[in-house]
């Protein structure tokens, strides 16, 4: 059995403002770098044998508090990478609401598309696969995968079988933990957007 920390990034200054993408260049910010250390602290005391994240700087960051605690290397994947948001990167989000496409895009995520960017079914099987990659590489080892909201949703949804134009009836928050236990049996979601202590990785007894 693998034991997967899904993680989204910490916080930086345009959260919640900008639509950032794949910008590069966007780093946390004070209080993202310590929810960063905070994170570490905590995953730290669980016997961790690989850390793969996003090759965006957000990501990277909020991964190397844990990384120089644990004396992991960090593995930049693409799988983990954002939605591709092509045209609408970069845009605030007060810009995106005057858009229809926008607007489709939020009330039917699996049958539509950033224009010259990637449709959300994409990032989920990009993501899922990755995920299930690792869990192969280390099939009786505890993970942690630090990558971004909606394709952390994504994923999180493949393992519930819970349809994508459901995604925001859940919450990933920035700088919380979803645990995740994937065997034979099938995948179990131990706890969801944890922003505080962690909870034990066991799962109860029937």
């Amino acid at each position: 059995m693998t034991t997967v920390f899904l993680v989204r990034h910490a916080e930086f200054d345009l959260i919640g403002k900008t639509l950032c993408g794949r910008s590069r260049g966007i780093s946390l910010n004070e209080r993202g770098r310590a929810q960063a250390a905070s994170l570490a602290a905590r995953l730290a005391r669980y016997p961790l044998r690989a850390i793969a994240c996003s090759p965006l700087d957000r990501a990277c960051e909020t991964a190397r508090p844990l990384a120089e605690l644990t004396g992991i290397e960090i593995r930049e994947s693409p799988g983990l990478n954002e939605i591709a948001f092509g045209q609408w990167t970069g845009l605030s989000f007060e810009e995106l609401r005057g858009f229809p496409e926008w607007n489709d895009f939020n009330a039917c995520r699996s049958c539509n598309r950033a224009p010259g960017g990637e449709s959300l079914i994409e990032v989920q099987s990009r993501a899922v696969a990755e995920i299930n990659r690792l869990s192969a590489e280390f099939p009786d080892g505890h993970i942690a995968v630090i990558s971004h909201g909606d394709v952390l949703r994504a994923a999180v949804a493949h393992y519930l079988g819970i349809p994508l134009d459901f995604l925001m009836r859940f919450k990933i928050s920035p700088a919380s933990v979803s645990i995740l236990n994937i065997h034979n049996r099938g995948p179990v979601l131990l706890a969801l957007n944890i922003t505080g202590e962690l909870p034990p990785c066991h799962e109860p007894h029937a």
